[in-house]
């Protein structure tokens, strides 16, 4: 790993610490779960994925009916629905990189990426629908499902291939970044053309190193935005893997927060930093002339307004069942600065959110 220089530590204290114990307002919004118009025969399952394209048409990679048990359960379906939420189609029907979704972005020339965790594949798709590029490759179905001890390290990160990756973003020039999160916790670049460049990052607690880097984006200038889960803390690099800085997000929850699911609420550990208040498990920049970051954890379920540079400006929502309530987000898009879409796992559905900040 690359060695970080004495006064990027300092630096990156600084932030760390002029990013805690915010008190910040709560952000007024209104939101919609009616916004997808679904056919009388489709079901979402766990919303993994939703993004939008250049046209507002919206794209929800979700985790649906099981089809097979080669290699696990396959459940992942790709939709797309109109700027009005009409339903369009669906995306790679019983394709064979589909089996547990994850995640799903739009590039800046309407490309669908998708990526799989279950065939720790990522795969192009061109506007049209049809692949144009698959990064990774799936288990073969006569090979043996592997055999690992309990506790048992796992296996060495390889070149070209993935372990249950979770998300990409792009820089200016087209190049590829990769969340590489649940096996190896690391960041892959790759370029315009498919072809490996580097990897950085690699399982701790230190600078530059991650604990399942579970989303991941680009601001406008190409620095790269992790979002360190296990960490309980965002890490931004440049677009070769240096280190810029680091920042957690502390904003006190008045309250009992609503735990969803997971741990006792009051037991030892009670699901570690996953799900720690300010874990973020998903993030979106909106663009414009002044970017935000949108980060979203599981507990207490809320998104945060947060500037580039780590300051918390405001919250939105909280965990639950009902409207403008959310359940283990996993995925954020932000076409603008007030208008972000919303993909919830424990809930099945995806919210459409109207900022008045």
């Amino acid at each position: 790993m690359r060695r970080v220089p004495a006064v990027l530590f300092a630096a990156i204290a600084f932030v760390a610490t002029n990013a805690s114990a915010q008190s910040v307002p709560a952000i007024k919004f209104d939101a919609t779960i009616d916004f997808l118009k679904l056919p009388t025969d489709l079901y979402l399952g766990e919303v993994a994925g939703v993004a939008v394209n250049s046209k507002g048409h919206v794209f929800i990679y979700s985790r649906t009916g099981e089809r097979t048990t080669v290699h696990g359960a396959t459940a992942a379906q790709l939709f797309e629905f109109g700027p009005d939420g009409a339903f369009i189609r669906e995306i790679g029907k019983n394709l064979y990189g589909f089996a547990f979704a994850h995640a799903v972005r739009i590039d800046k020339d309407d490309n669908i990426w998708v990526v799989d965790e279950g065939t720790n594949m990522i795969m192009k798709f061109n506007p049209a629908g049809r692949i144009t590029m698959v990064l990774g490759r799936r288990a073969e179905a006569s090979e043996p499902e592997p055999v690992r001890p309990a506790n048992a390290p796992p296996p060495a990160a390889g070149w070209g291939t993935f372990n249950r990756p979770t998300d990409v973003t792009w820089d200016p020039q087209g190049n590829a970044f990769i969340a590489d999160g649940y096996g190896n916790s690391r960041v892959v670049k790759v370029d315009k053309n498919g072809r490996w460049v580097k990897t950085w990052g690699e399982r701790g607690a230190g600078p530059g190193q991650l604990n399942t880097p579970h989303s991941i984006a680009a601001d406008a200038k190409g620095n790269i935005y992790v979002a360190d889960r296990g960490n309980r803390r965002m890490q931004v690099f440049d677009s070769d893997g240096t280190l810029l800085r680091q920042f957690t997000i502390d904003v006190p929850f008045a309250g009992e927060p609503n735990i969803m699911n997971g741990a006792m609420p009051g037991t030892a550990g009670a699901g570690g930093a996953t799900m720690a208040s300010g874990a973020p498990w998903a993030v979106c920049i909106s663009p414009g002339a002044t970017q935000y970051l949108y980060v979203a954890d599981a507990v207490p379920g809320r998104i945060y307004k947060v500037t580039l540079d780590g300051k918390v400006l405001g919250t939105i929502g909280e965990a639950g069942k009902q409207l403008k309530e959310f359940g283990w987000i996993h995925e954020l898009s932000c076409p603008s600065e007030n208008s972000i879409y919303v993909a919830e796992l424990l809930n099945w559905r995806m919210q459409k959110l109207t900022l008045h900040p």
